[in-house]
C-alpha cells in the first residue's frame, strides 16, 4: 500500500466568477454538476486504494455553491474513504452561499473545519475583485458555524489590491480579528494570466507598499496571539492546517477532480482543467516521475515555507544522508538568513517575504561532488 494519507477534492462550480481567480472554475450549472459528480465517483473508485486518511480537503471553485441534494451526493461518494477517527475534514465555502441548512449537513457528514473566502469587506476593493459579501453575512455565517459546533474556522484575506491603502488593510484585519477564528490565511493579490484583472490591464501595487502590508499583517496577527507558522498562514496554537502541512512536508496525497494535483508513489500528477474532458473520463494530463534529486529539491522548496523548516533527522531518514553533506549552507546561517538547531534548519521569519530568493541562494550551495543515485 502507498504512503498516501491525505486527499484533495476539487469542486469547480461557482455562483459568480471573481476577477482575480485563475483556478479551474465554471458557473454553477445543475446538469453539469450531476455529470461532474458521476465522473468524480468513477475517478475515486478507479484510483483510491483503501489507505487510512488523516486529512480530507474539499476545495474549489466554491463547494458551497452546490445544493443540499448535490452535497448529499458528494458526501455519499466519499464514504468510500477509510477516514481516521481524528481525520481533519475541511470544506471551502463563500459566506454568501453557506446557509444554516448546508452547515448542518456538513456537521452531519463529519466536516470539522471550514475555510471561508472572505478576502475583503471593503466595498471599493470588492468591486475590484468582483466579489459579493457583507460584514453581516460573514458574521452570521461564522456564528452559525460555531453554533452548530464547527469551531475550527479559517478566513482567507486578500491584500495588496489595486487602490488599497494601509488603513484599508487595517480595517479588514480588525474585522477578521473580531470574528475570533483560530486560523487566518493571507494572500497578496497576484494578477494571473487569463483572469479579468489581467484582461483589463490592472496593475500590481508598488512593491514597497506590498512589503509594508505583509509586515503589518504579521505584526498585528502576532500581537493577537496568532503563530506565523507558514509564509501566508497564521493560526492559534494547535490549529495549524493538517492538510496544508502534508504539502509543505512533501508528503504524498491523492488529488481528485478537475485540475486537481496529486503525489502518489513518487509521481506528481495533474488532472485536466477541461471539465468537458474530465466528464468524459480523460483525467490525468501530466505526470512527473520524481528522481531522488527532485524529491530533495521539493523538500527544500516546500519545507522552508514553514516556521519549523526542515527536520534534519527526518531528512536523514528519508534520503540516508545528512542535509549538510549535500548543501554547503553554513554561510547562510552565519549571515543570519537561516537558523539551525540540532534538529531543525529554517528560514528566519524576517526573510519570509523574500523566500524565493533565499531558496535560490540555498540551492546554489549544492555541493558538486554529490551523487544522488546512491540515495535511492
Amino acid at each position: 500500500m502507498s504512503k498516501v494519507d491525505a486527499i484533495y477534492i476539487h469542486i469547480p462550480f461557482c455562483n459568480y466568477i471573481c476577477a482575480y481567480c485563475d483556478f479551474c472554475k465554471i458557473f454553477y450549472n445543475k446538469e453539469y454538476v450531476n455529470k461532474y459528480l458521476e465522473a468524480l465517483n468513477k475517478e475515486i473508485k478507479s484510483n483510491y486504494k483503501g489507505e487510512k486518511i488523516t486529512s480530507l480537503y474539499i476545495g474549489g471553485g466554491t463547494p458551497s455553491s452546490l445544493s443540499i441534494d448535490e452535497l448529499e451526493k458528494l458526501f455519499h461518494i466519499i464514504t468510500i474513504f477509510n477516514l481516521s477517527t481524528d481525520c481533519e475534514i475541511t470544506f471551502e465555502a463563500n459566506p454568501d452561499s453557506l446557509s444554516l441548512d448546508k452547515i448542518n449537513l456538513l456537521k452531519k457528514y463529519g466536516v470539522n473545519r471550514v475555510s471561508l473566502g472572505v478576502e475583503t469587506i471593503n466595498d471599493k476593493l470588492q468591486d475590484v475583485l468582483e466579489r459579493r459579501t457583507s460584514k453581516e453575512i460573514v458574521i452570521n455565517c461564522v456564528n452559525d458555524l460555531k453554533q452548530v459546533g464547527i469551531t475550527n474556522i479559517n478566513v482567507d484575506l486578500i491584500y495588496a489590491i489595486t487602490g488599497e491603502t494601509l488603513e484599508d488593510l487595517n480595517k479588514d484585519l480588525n474585522f477578521i480579528l473580531s470574528l475570533d477564528v483560530p486560523h487566518i490565511s493571507t494572500y497578496s493579490l497576484i494578477i494571473e494570466d487569463n483572469t479579468k484583472l489581467k484582461v483589463n490591464n490592472v496593475k500590481n501595487i508598488d512593491k514597497s507598499l506590498d512589503r509594508k502590508m505583509y509586515d503589518m499583517i504579521s505584526s498585528i496577527l502576532k500581537d493577537n496571539s496568532y503563530i506565523h507558522y507558514e509564509i501566508s498562514n497564521f493560526s492559534k496554537d494547535g490549529y495549524w492546517s493538517k492538510h496544508n502541512l502534508k504539502y509543505w512536508y512533501n508528503l504524498e496525497y491523492y488529488g481528485f477532480g478537475c485540475s486537481a494535483s496529486g503525489y502518489v508513489n513518487n509521481i506528481r500528477y495533474t488532472n485536466t482543467r477541461s471539465i468537458t474532458n474530465y466528464i468524459k473520463g480523460k483525467t490525468i494530463i501530466d505526470k512527473e516521475i520524481l528522481t531522488t534529486k527532485d524529491k530533495i529539491f521539493y523538500e527544500i522548496m516546500l519545507g522552508f515555507r514553514t516556521n519549523m523548516g526542515i527536520n534534519k533527522n527526518n531528512f536523514k531518514n528519508k534520503y540516508n544522508i545528512n542535509i549538510e553533506d549535500i548543501f554547503n549552507y553554513k554561510l547562510l546561517v552565519k549571515d543570519h538568513i537561516l537558523e539551525e538547531t540540532t534538529i531543525y534548519l529554517r528560514v528566519r521569519e524576517e526573510y519570509f517575504y523574500v523566500l524565493d530568493e533565499v531558496i535560490l541562494k540555498f540551492l546554489e550551495t549544492l555541493q558538486t561532488n554529490v551523487s544522488f543515485d546512491i540515495m535511492d
